[in-house]
């Protein structure tokens, strides 16, 4: 039966109960995250201007389970479980020999996975009396999301969106505001960390860095009236996406398959860190033998030609410092459409995997991810977000390798996120106008120069 299925679905009674926390099973323990002003490690109080404490217990947890409020899985059910896709019509386009299995997470009302740690930050923020929250957004897919969920809690919003993408992806934009939030191009005059940048260069096209930095600056000077929520790089924000690996599990299982390898993009880790996590736990503690790869873009090379230590989370050194692969605070990605995966650092959890070597890291360059995107389009009738595309990309590599090499792989990826906002970058594609960036060594060295120094 499950020979002819393309499709495997779950009831909403398979809703995960509990979050996955990797922290408790990693074979060495993350490094210390430390304040970025007297570098040294942070306490829950140091952490309290930002975030309310049932986020800060569970971003420094080692539990391996933390349950999911019944509040919270309440809403999830307007989404999950989301589905798992056999690739049956790609797999046929690429002649492969290898399985392809893509769990689809735009199906959610954001149209990305960023909508799983969106209403619980919005939840926990709620429930301790914050008057709203403030964040950042590249592409637009989590400033979509967390709107949305500050509407479900009627909690105000206040996004600073890198300014490139801000211009390039006004309907992103536009479904923000259409939830209430507000939407302020990054850097900005509305923070001191945003006129900083704009009197160095007044035409500064933004970063994640810097929008963070606004972010936090407003969150920190509000008094307590609001806090700041990130979509990505915390441990509590991956965490909260691991429920996107436990049903691909259970949805797999039902397929009759069990996948040999993973896939996902990066920009701070979020959905790679989704779809991945409960598999490496099974890698870790029982030794199961998968691949896990992690892509991302060629213009912004964190885990590919980063370096591994401590640097500031954000532009202006106002966030707490982790240790991470990062390519220096002060790098300016050049504005490649996959806005979502423009960061100069990742999470602490995915450099850490990466480390270790549980992980491996590719990067794809820009004309490859919307090559590959078209050719999964056109076959299976979806339009990926650019961010995701890098997974695509990295996924058609492997079928490929697989057809060559005689093998027979089943792959598993996630899609997180459809591509209906980012149909400009599509047009720019088709007319020819996109190029590739191959980021000059120097200018990364440049950045890695003023990394701060931190003896630990």
């Amino acid at each position: 039966m499950t020979e002819s299925l393309t499709r495997f679905e779950l009831p909403q009674s398979a809703i995960p109960t509990r979050w996955y926390n990797i922290q408790a099973d990693l074979p060495r323990p993350l490094p210390v995250v430390l304040h970025p002003g007297t570098k040294s490690p942070v306490t829950p109080d140091d952490l309290l201007p930002l975030f309310p404490p049932e986020i800060i217990s569970q971003e420094v947890s080692r539990e391996r389970f933390i349950d999911i409020p019944e509040e919270v899985r309440e809403i999830y059910k307007l989404w999950r479980p989301t589905p798992l896709m056999r690739a049956r019509r790609l797999e046929k386009a690429l002649g492969t020999t290898a399985k392809i299995y893509y769990k689809y997470e735009g199906v959610s009302p954001s149209g990305s996975h960023k909508l799983n740690t969106a209403i619980p930050q919005a939840f926990y923020n709620k429930q301790a009396g914050v008057v709203g929250l403030t964040t950042e957004t590249g592409a637009g897919q989590w400033g979509t999301a967390l709107s949305q969920a500050c509407n479900f809690f009627n909690l105000e919003c206040h996004v600073f969106m890198v300014k490139v993408s801000f211009h390039q992806k006004p309907y992103r934009r536009a479904i923000i505001q259409s939830f209430g939030a507000n939407v302020t191009a990054s850097p900005s005059d509305r923070t001191e960390a945003g006129r900083s940048i704009l009197a160095q260069d007044p035409d500064s096209t933004g970063s994640l860095g810097i929008a963070i930095s606004e972010a936090v600056e407003m969150a920190a000077k509000s008094g307590g009236k609001y806090k700041y929520a990130l979509g990505s790089v915390l441990n509590h924000v991956l965490m909260h996406q691991s429920i996107i690996g436990q049903e691909a599990m259970l949805q797999l299982d039902r397929a009759g398959d069990s996948p040999d390898i993973i896939v996902g993009c990066v920009g701070g880790g979020s959905n790679f860190a989704g779809i991945a996590v409960p598999y490496l736990r099974d890698k870790i503690v029982h030794g199961r033998n998968v691949r896990v790869v992690a892509v991302e873009p060629a213009a912004c090379p964190t885990l590919t030609r980063g370096v591994y230590a401590y640097d500031y989370g954000d532009t202006a050194g106002m966030a707490p410092m982790v240790k991470m692969h990062t390519l220096g605070a002060k790098f300016i990605p050049p504005p490649v459409h996959a806005g979502g995966l423009r960061y100069h650092g990742v999470g602490s959890v995915i450099s850490e995997l990466l480390d270790q070597k549980l992980i491996e890291a590719y990067s794809v360059p820009q004309l490859e991810v919307f090559k590959s995107a078209v050719t999964f389009l056109r076959a299976e009738g979806i339009v990926p977000a650019p961010e995701a595309g890098h997974a695509v990309a990295q996924v058609i590599r492997e079928a490929i390798r697989a057809k060559e090499e005689g093998t027979s792989p089943v792959i598993l990826f996630n899609l997180c996120g459809h591509g209906h906002f980012d149909m400009t970058a599509y047009d720019a594609y088709f007319r020819g106008e996109l190029t590739d960036y191959a980021y000059p060594q120097a200018a990364i060295e440049a950045a890695l120069a003023e990394l701060p120094d931190v003896k630990i």
